[in-house]
């Protein structure tokens, strides 16, 4: 059995305790995050760390890792305050994760990479062509942490791109239909498996399978 203490985790190797952090909390949400300067230069980068916010107004945050000299990413945001995401398909994982790589500033990882930009009329970010769930944002609000450095953002979904069939007939999205990955750690992608979806929980009503798509309870 293995039990470390906040001192212990600290003292580990560096790869060792980058590997071990990023892999504790499991399967984590992966997207393509597609952005472009103001001069037009588009930036691409795979990021893990999207969080649900809410959805009156429909907000999403991601994290950002400390702010580098060829952080393109986070300049561009801060400059045009448009983004998107993007699902990653299992036919694209290994093109996605060498977006990760530390190009030089003002490479794009579309071109490098392999992946086709496509733009909406009025949205100067662009979308992933190869994907089949796309999210275009603007940021709403920066928050800078004081305690290691990295950067939120605060984003409000004001495009939603995909096909009519992979959004139920009550708004949930299939994301098993879409074949989007998911990713564990820093390099093991995943493709999720359902179990099972369940009704809406009350006090005293047993867990249950849901089963009546057009008697959503919310």
């Amino acid at each position: 059995m293995v039990s470390m203490m906040s001192d212990q985790i600290c003292e580990l190797d560096k790869q060792y305790r980058i590997n071990l952090i990023n892999s504790l909390v499991g399967y984590k949400s992966l997207h393509l995050l597609g952005t472009a300067g103001t001069d037009g230069i588009t930036n691409l980068c795979l990021v893990s760390s999207v969080f649900h916010l809410g959805s009156n107004p429909p907000l999403l945050g991601l994290v950002m890792r400390p702010e580098r000299e060829h952080n393109d990413t986070l300049r561009n945001i801060r400059e045009t305050g448009q983004y998107t995401l993007n699902n990653v398909l299992p036919e694209r994982y290994m093109q996605a994760h060498q977006t990760s790589a530390s190009y030089p500033s003002r490479v794009s990882e579309f071109d490098t990479c392999g992946f086709t930009k496509q733009y909406v009329s009025g949205f100067k970010a662009p979308f992933v062509g190869q994907s089949t769930i796309r999210v275009g944002l603007e940021q709403r609000e920066v928050i800078d942490m004081e305690i290691n450095g990295t950067t939120i953002i605060i984003g409000e979904i004001v495009r939603i791109i995909t096909d009519d069939e992979l959004i139920a007939d009550d708004g949930t999205v299939d994301h098993c239909e879409a074949q989007t990955m998911t990713v564990a750690g820093l390099d093991t992608y995943c493709l999720p498996q359902p179990v099972g979806r369940l009704a809406y929980a009350k006090p005293g009503i047993e867990p249950h399978l849901y089963t009546n798509i057009n008697k959503y309870v919310i």
